[in-house]
């Protein structure tokens, strides 16, 4: 890929899923690389996101990329802490970190989801400003919405199994929508 076209793939943003009143609204980091090219949320082969999602028993079956829209039918979105995409997380900035938070709880106070679920707690730490997140739920708040910290689903974050974050996006299920979904 030439440099023109790397920084034309940096340029893009991934459009958010939302809509008032979500029962979840999931937050990723920021957009990887393939994630901007294909334009669908957690779009690289080895991120884990759907299956888990599904596993979980968040959607009746395993969704591909770039059926992202079909969330909202099951009161779920997606948006990120920040739009730009990266090759990595780690390329980000302290102040795109702030800033994404920023703009994050703008967001959630117009949207009003019950739950933000943030995929990643070092991610979290650094939009918050919260050092002493643990992946769970949150005491913080935005206004009515709980906030609840994910473990990444990054093929890199070899220290989560499928089956382990399956448990924890499940945990979350249960807190959002009781046995019932």
């Amino acid at each position: 890929m030439s440099g023109e076209e790397m920084e034309a793939l940096r340029a893009r943003t991934v459009p958010d899923v939302v809509a008032e009143g979500l029962h979840v609204l999931f937050c990723g980091i920021n957009p990887g690389l393939t994630t901007a090219r294909l334009g669908h949320h957690f779009a690289h082969p080895g991120n884990r996101f759907w299956p888990v999602l599904h596993a979980s028993g968040f959607t009746p079956r395993r969704l591909k990329p770039s059926e992202q829209h079909e969330l909202l039918e099951y009161g779920l979105g997606i948006t990120n802490i920040s739009p730009r995409p990266t090759a990595r997380a780690d390329e980000l900035t302290a102040e795109e970190y702030r800033e994404g938070g920023r703009v994050l709880i703008e967001k959630v106070v117009r949207l009003r989801p019950a739950w933000l679920a943030v995929v990643g707690v070092t991610a979290y730490r650094a939009a918050f400003g919260d050092r002493k997140a643990r992946i769970g739920p949150q005491e913080a708040a935005i206004g009515d919405t709980r906030v609840w910290v994910l473990p990444n689903p990054s093929g890199l974050n070899a220290h989560w199994t499928l089956e382990t974050m399956a448990e924890e996006f499940g945990r979350l299920r249960t807190a959002a929508f009781g046995d019932s979904s």
